[in-house]
C-alpha cells in the first residue's frame, strides 16, 4: 500500500473575529495560502488530483463548494476538482484524512487538504437558523425520528462540554489551568519563531491574534456559560478567521 506524506504546510495567521482578517472574503482567505503552497513547491497546478477543504456554515460566501472556488480564485488549474466537507469542528482534519486515504488507496498522488472559516463573515452556527423562514428554526425541529430518540433536550457543544467535565470530575480551576497553559505555550512558540515558516502574512498580520497574556483574575471573574457550570468564555474556543493547507 502506498504511504501518504505531508510534503508542506501553510496557513494564514489566525485572526480574531472582527479584527485584522475580518474584511477578507472567505474565498480570498483560502486562496492566498493555496496559491503560495502550490507556487513554492514548483509543481504545475494541473498535476494535482484534488483540493479538499473543511468548512462549516456553508452559505453565502462559503457556499457552492468553497474548496473548488478558492482554488479557482487562487488562479490555479480549472482541471482540478474540489470537494468541501463538513464535520463540524473536525472538518479540516477530516479533509486531511480523506486526502491521505486517497493517496494510500492509490487513487490520487497529489492532494491539497485543509480548511477555511471566516466567522467574521458568517457567524458561527448561522446555518442552523438560516431556514427559519421556511419553517425550520433549527436542524431538529419537525423531525419525528429525532424527537423519538432525543426528545426536546438541548443538543449543543456547551452542554456536551459540561457533561464531559462532570463525567471526569474536572473542576473550573483545572479547566482554567489548561486554558492558561495553552495561551502561554502559544505565546512562547510565537516568540521562538516556531510558526514562522508555516504562516503566510496577510496585509499587516503576520502572527496569530488569539494567544494573549494570561490574566487569571479576569478569568476567575467570568460568569459560567451554563448556570452552575465549569466552563466560561476563557475555556471555550475562540471565534476566528483563517485558512490552512497541507500538501499530501
Amino acid at each position: 500500500m502506498p504511504e501518504a506524506y505531508i510534503i508542506d504546510a501553510l496557513r494564514t495567521p489566525v485572526g480574531r473575529r472582527g479584527k485584522s482578517l475580518a474584511h477578507m472574503h472567505p474565498l480570498d482567505l483560502a486562496a492566498a495560502p493555496l496559491a503560495e503552497l502550490v507556487n513554492r513547491n514548483n509543481i504545475d497546478s494541473e498535476q494535482y488530483d484534488e483540493v479538499i477543504l473543511g468548512c462549516i456554515d456553508q452559505l453565502g460566501p462559503q457556499a457552492m463548494d468553497i474548496a473548488r472556488n478558492a482554488w479557482l480564485a487562487a488562479g490555479l488549474s480549472e482541471h482540478v476538482p474540489g470537494t468541501t466537507v463538513e464535520r463540524q469542528c473536525g472538518s479540516g482534519q477530516q479533509a486531511i484524512s480523506y486526502a491521505a486515504q486517497a493517496v494510500m488507496s492509490g487513487s490520487s498522488d497529489l492532494v491539497v487538504a485543509g480548511g477555511v472559516q471566516s466567522m467574521s463573515s458568517i457567524p458561527l452556527s448561522y446555518s442552523n437558523s438560516a431556514a427559519k423562514d421556511f419553517g425550520f428554526p433549527d436542524p431538529y425541529t419537525g423531525s419525528t425520528l429525532w424527537a423519538s430518540r432525543y426528545g426536546e433536550q438541548e443538543i449543543s457543544q456547551f452542554r456536551g462540554a459540561e457533561m464531559m467535565a462532570e463525567r471526569w470530575s474536572l473542576t473550573r480551576t483545572q479547566l482554567e489551568d489548561f486554558a492558561a497553559a495553552s495561551h502561554e505555550r502559544a505565546l512562547n512558540a510565537q516568540a521562538q519563531g516556531y510558526f514562522d515558516r508555516e504562516i503566510l502574512a496577510l496585509d499587516s498580520l503576520a502572527a496569530d491574534e488569539g494567544p494573549r497574556p494570561v490574566d487569571r483574575a479576569k478569568m476567575q471573574s467570568l460568569a459560567p456559560i451554563a448556570e452552575g457550570g465549569a466552563h466560561t468564555a476563557a475555556t471555550a474556543s475562540q471565534m476566528s478567521d483563517g485558512a490552512a493547507m497541507l500538501l499530501i
